[in-house]
């Protein structure tokens, strides 16, 4: 036992452990508490809230859903084959979205470039990923017309600026010692990046791109609504005309695809990293 604690004096270790506590409660954090108190508070009220009402008005909510049952599969082969499409929408506007945000996820992370790049290339990405899907599809349809082209082109950009901000992410996480050391053999800056950046940041791009695929393909099941093609087409007219058993039969249709992809992405991660 140490003179501290036989003279009741706390002991180095009850000193530590009191100076770290008193690093963690600040005025800086208390103050940061407080504002995320009210930003809670201030968007609760703007958004409404309101579960007291959504209890009353549950029983209209059952009655509606029981309008979907049962399920009407007449035409369940033109739903496979604009399924089908969906899902090629998906792929390719994932594909083409991994492809190109590789480069631009390089110009976006501040420990490969410098800043006068960085900034306007997060700027770019900010701005394909704030504008919704929907939206450059409507672009897209009034460029090359009616049909999946144009959800393709718009999933491939509003996924880019997605993809390329996940994977800055990734870049400037990486351990620096591979890159320091290829850096000290000569090697060239693109040589750093592909010897040293992308090897290290390889598994979590395949998950952030597989991932996305998933979601791409929910996206472009909405696309349809205005024109872009795929399933959406059929889901826009099946709920114009009341057809909500249809639309049930569209929806189960969409989550056994959506279920089939997901296993399908696991295995294909699992097998890559």
């Amino acid at each position: 036992m140490s003179d501290n604690s036989k003279n009741g004096d706390p002991s180095p270790n009850v000193l530590a452990m009191l100076e770290q506590e008193a690093k963690i409660i600040n005025i800086k954090r208390v103050i940061l508490a407080l504002a995320i108190a009210v930003a809670l508070i201030a968007s609760y009220l703007q958004s409404e809230l309101n579960f007291l009402v959504l209890l009353q008005r549950g029983d209209n909510m059952v009655e509606y859903v029981k309008s979907y049952f049962l399920p009407d599969f007449s035409d369940w082969g033109y739903y496979f084959s604009e399924t089908v499409i969906t899902i090629s929408m998906g792929l390719w506007g994932t594909l083409m979205a991994a492809i190109v945000s590789v480069p631009l996820s390089i110009l976006a992370s501040n420990n490969m470039c410098p800043i006068w790049i960085v900034q306007p290339t997060r700027r770019i990405l900010d701005a394909m990923r704030a504008i919704n899907e929907i939206v450059f599809a409507l672009i897209f349809v009034v460029a090359v017309g009616l049909g999946p082209f144009a959800g393709v082109l718009a999933l491939f950009v509003h996924t880019t600026g997605v993809l390329g901000k996940l994977f800055s992410e990734a870049v400037e996480s990486i351990e620096p010692g591979p890159v320091d050391g290829i850096r000290a053999t000569g090697a060239s800056h693109i040589q750093e990046v592909i010897y040293g950046v992308i090897p290290q940041v390889m598994p979590l791009w395949t998950s952030f791109t597989l991932y996305r695929f998933e979601s791409n393909v929910r996206s472009a099941s909405v696309l349809g609504i205005v024109g872009a093609g795929g399933i959406g087409v059929s889901l826009y007219q099946s709920f114009g005309a009341f057809q909500y058993q249809k639309v049930c039969a569209i929806l189960i249709v969409l989550v056994a695809a959506t279920a089939i992809i997901d296993l399908l992405s696991a295995k294909i991660r699992n097998w890559l990293v």
